[in-house]
């Protein structure tokens, strides 16, 4: 069967065809939904680990940068952490180098503040607990290396939890698998 001619003798499409092709397209957008969705919304818990290794990523590269020891302040009560003197330094008339003042925009890479839907569950600071504690400091030293940290977050809703630690060697940022969150629990690690 040919297909049909138009007005001018040419091949074309029918209408029927063109709403096939058109509702098969709207199908496949549609199974891509959920994906794109998960993209751009992350998981609370996945979110907040995933800021504190871009907040001590950033920490340890100006450290290495700047040539002298930078510090993450965890706020363990308030759920926030920061870097220090996130607002950049500026040199004072006696030659110190001074932290400037201001607040750090969330987002930044700079700072983060926890949702309410997680419980800290563990802030060690070189082997001391400070979960309970109104600051914890983690210094990063311009030779790359760090104090030794691990956090674990558990999500209120899903009980699910996550974990970062610190390489203190090489001050590098990772996230703790479930076998490493399961050797922490028994006292393993």
């Amino acid at each position: 069967m040919n297909p049909p001619l138009d007005s001018n003798g040419r091949r074309a499409f029918t209408l029927i065809e063109m709403m096939i092709v058109v509702a098969i397209m709207a199908i496949i957008m549609t199974m891509g939904v959920p994906i794109v969705y998960r993209v751009f919304h992350k998981e609370a818990l996945t979110q907040a680990v995933t800021e504190v290794v871009e907040v001590c990523s950033h920490a340890r590269a100006r450290a290495i940068l700047q040539g002298h020891m930078t510090q993450v302040v965890f706020h363990p009560k308030e759920g926030r952490v920061e870097l220090d003197g996130g607002g950049g330094t500026s040199v004072a008339e006696s030659g110190a180098v001074v932290a400037a003042t201001g607040t750090v925009p969330a987002g930044s890479g700079l700072s983060t503040k926890f949702s309410d839907q997680l419980t800290l569950q563990m802030l060690d600071v070189n082997l001391s607990e400070y979960k309970d504690a109104d600051l914890a400091y983690v210094r990063f030293y311009p030779n790359g290396t760090c104090d030794e940290m691990t956090l674990i977050l558990q999500s209120n809703e899903t009980t699910r939890q996550k974990g970062v630690r610190l390489e203190v060697t090489t001050g590098l940022a990772s996230i703790l698998n479930q076998a490493e969150l399961e050797a922490l629990r028994d006292g393993r690690l």
